[in-house]
Parts: C-alpha cells; structure tokens; sequence
C-alpha cells in the first residue's frame, strides 16, 4: 500500500487530484468556523455546556448534536455552514420518492440516460435552495428559543423593529452557505479523488474526534477511552467484513458464429453486494427523522403555551432524547436499507444488460425469470445488509446502556461514512493507478 501510494504521489494528474481534494476539505473546515452575522458565541457556549452536563438545554441538545453531525461540525459554532449538506440530501431524498409515484416521469428520465441524469441533478439544486432556507430558519428558531438564562444566542433574530435585516441577512447568509458546501462536494467529485458529499461529511466527523476524546476522558476516564477504543475497533472490523461482503452468481454467455470465427461462450459471475445500499440509508434515516424536529422549530416562539410544549416534545423526541427513539431510527434505517436497495437495483436493470450480451443464468429463462431470481436473492441478503446497518446505527445507545456516556470517539453511523468513505476512495485511487499499469492497494 505505502508502494502505491509512493507511486501516485509519482503521477502529475493524481497527485494534483490528491491535493485539490485535501485543499478543498481544508477551505471547508476553514468556513465551518467562520459565525454567521449576530450570534453570540458566549451563549451558544453556554448552551452546548449545558446540554453536554444534562442542564436544561439537554433535549435540544441532542437534536443541535444530530444536526451537527449531518453538517460535518459546523452547528457548534453556528457557522455559515450550520445547515449543512442536510438540505441536498434531503431534497434528493423527496426527488426518489416521487420517481415511482410517476411512472412517465420516471421513464423519461431512463430513456435520455446521462441528460435524464442531468436534469435530475438541477432539479435537486433547485429544490435545495428552498429546503435550505427552511433549515436555516428552523435552526436559528431553535437556538433562539434554547437561550441559557437572560444570554441570547441570537439577540436580533425575529421580526420586530430593527430585526427584520439581520434575520433576512442571517438566513440568506446560511442558504449560501449549504449551497457552497455542496458546490465544494460537486468540485471534489469532479476534480479530485472520491465522492465529494461523502468527503465533505467525512472532513467534520474526524474533525470532532478530539472533543470527543476529551468528553470521554472526563467522564469514563482511561478504562472509558479504552473500551470505546476497543468496540470502535471491532465495529471497524464488523463494517469491513459486511462491506465487502457479496453474492456471487454465475452468468454463462452462449457462443456466436461469425463467419469462421466463434466468439462468446465464457462464463463469469456478477457480484451482489450484501449492502449494495452502502451509507446512504443512514444518512437518509437521519435526514427524514430530523424532519419533524425542524418544523417543530418554527413554534418554539409561540405565544400558546400548549403549542410551545408540544414543539418541544416534538425536537426532543425526534433529536434523540427519548427512549423510543433508537427503534424508531432502526426501522428507518432497516426500511430505507430495502427501499435504497431495489431504488439501485431498477438502475442498474441487469436482467435487461445480460440479455442484450447473449448472457443467461444457468437454470434460469432469460427475461421476467431472471429478473425474478435477482430480486429474490436481493430480498435475502438485503435483510442481513438492513440488519447489518441498524445495529451499526443504534450502537451508540446500546453502549450508553452500560457506559456513563453514548457519544463514542466517532460515532458509528458516522464511522460507518467514515470507512465506506475511505474504502470508496482507496478503490478511486487503485483504479487510476491500475489504468496507469501501477499495482493497485488490493492484491
């Protein structure tokens, strides 16, 4: 691996995607610290010390932790990047469930391919663009009502006299932000080496790291860090394993006759990934149930008190503080895990490919039969893969069971980003070097 490495670092095109991706994650964390206009970062201080302690800001708290995982770190300081990535993978969440809702719609965008694709792509911007706004003023509502004593963490949000500008400035400001941090993943993709979303998402989960290290420290001390170190080694292990588990099914072609040549009659095998889904039903279960808590916002400053509680009980029980919650999150995960599975699986349409090759499942007739038998191999192993994703997610409340504290070095949704990031990208750069004749990090 280290030889790789030394032989990409060796290629002008590859080491300049290497470092355009490490410069673009470094301007990210760099405008993840920057405040957005009129926050008083004493309070919000304030109000994250006394949500960590169980103080009176604990509910809100859990859910301002969600939000900060979901925008890589940046809610913490409520940067101009406090929104996140949320927004984009929120509208390209709703953009999937309308696709089968219309069939014509969804047929158009497969017969133009990669234009289908595109447009597809600038439809998600267009619908992120009010998505983020709407996140925007949920957040800012959250943090205005979740002032700690007479210190308000945003003293000129609201509509009153002299409020207006600094609340337009405030939301316009962080809608530009998410924006930028996509445009800085689009960049990523397109120049430099791995998913850029995932990238981005990845930069602010291992930037949290050294906090996290240190709230462990002071609450479970050395045997603390100790045992999370071990089960964040193990779970690392348990994630591999699955991730590179598949499915193997054989697919003979038959022979042609050309003249007086015989081409075909090979046999190979396609690959069923047991989480073909990968990390996207995890972020996605996050997305839909940190919904609500975002609505729910918008009440926190109402004059009914029956509707303020209600509100709060909503963002509290929607951002983690409740005891139903991890079962909630492990059916959405295990559910989007199935959904996200045969959403891939009608791309991709293999049944259709293999015919079109001259390839057929030894047993198996060509057409609906074939296609009948992948999806019943899919639905086994997608229960393992959906299983798989649902204790990595509720993991952290299954150690908070028997540990003082749940919050881990990294989490493991966001380790499971974390190594399906890093795996998606060593496989990036295997197969630059590889076209390039290099031996890949995999042998």
């Amino acid at each position: 691996m280290l030889e790789a490495l030394r032989n990409a670092f060796k290629l002008p095109d590859l080491r300049r995607r290497i470092f355009y991706t490490l410069l673009i994650l470094v301007i990210f964390r760099m405008a993840s610290n920057i405040p957005v206009p009129g926050v008083d970062r004493l309070a919000l201080k304030a109000f994250f010390d006394s949500a960590t302690s169980g103080g009176q800001a604990a509910g809100l708290g859990q859910f301002a932790n969600l939000l900060n995982l979901l925008s890589g770190g940046a809610v913490q300081n409520f940067s101009v990047l406090a929104a996140g990535v949320y927004p984009y993978v929120t509208a390209q969440i709703v953009l999937q469930l309308l696709l089968p809702i219309f069939p014509k719609w969804e047929q158009q965008i497969k017969e133009e391919g990669e234009e289908g694709q595109r447009k597809m792509n600038q439809w998600t911007f267009y619908l992120t663009v009010p998505l983020a706004a709407l996140s925007a003023f949920g957040q800012a509502q959250l943090f205005r009502s979740a002032s700690i004593g007479t210190q308000q963490i945003l003293p000129n949000f609201g509509w009153g006299p002299g409020q207006v500008l600094p609340t337009i400035t405030l939301l316009i400001t962080m809608t530009a932000g998410t924006m930028f941090a996509v445009w800085l993943g689009e960049l990523i993709s397109e120049q430099g080496i791995g998913n850029g979303l995932s990238l981005i998402i990845f930069g602010g989960i291992v930037s949290r790291v050294p906090s996290s290290f240190q709230s462990i420290w002071e609450t479970d001390g050395i045997v603390g860090i100790l045992i999370y170190v071990v089960i964040m080694v193990l779970t690392i292990l348990f994630i591999v394993f699955v991730q590179d588990g598949e499915r193997r099914i054989k697919v003979q072609y038959g022979k042609r006759v050309r003249g007086m040549k015989v081409y075909g009659g090979g046999s190979t095998y396609i690959p069923l990934k047991i989480n073909t889904a990968g990390m996207i039903p995890l972020i996605f279960a996050q997305s839909i149930l940190a919904f609500p808590a975002v609505i729910a916002q918008f009440f926190l400053g109402s004059t009914n008190p029956g509707v303020v509680k209600f509100a709060n009980s909503v963002v509290s029980f929607f951002g983690g503080d409740n005891i139903w919650y991890a079962p909630l999150y492990f059916l959405a995960v295990f559910g989007l895990t199935y959904f996200y599975t045969f959403v891939m699986i009608e791309q991709q349409n293999l049944p259709e490919m293999l015919q079109k090759q001259g390839g057929f499942i030894p047993g198996v007739r060509p057409g609906k039969k074939t296609e009948e038998h992948i999806l019943g191999i899919y639905k086994r192993i997608t229960l393992a893969g959906a299983l798989f994703l649902g204790i990595v997610a509720v993991l952290p409340y299954i150690v908070g069971l028997f540990m003082k504290s749940n919050q881990m070095l990294i989490q493991s949704s966001g380790l499971l980003i974390v190594v399906g990031t890093v795996m998606d990208t060593v496989r990036q750069l295997e197969a630059q070097l590889l076209m390039r004749n290099y031996e890949g990090f995999l042998r």
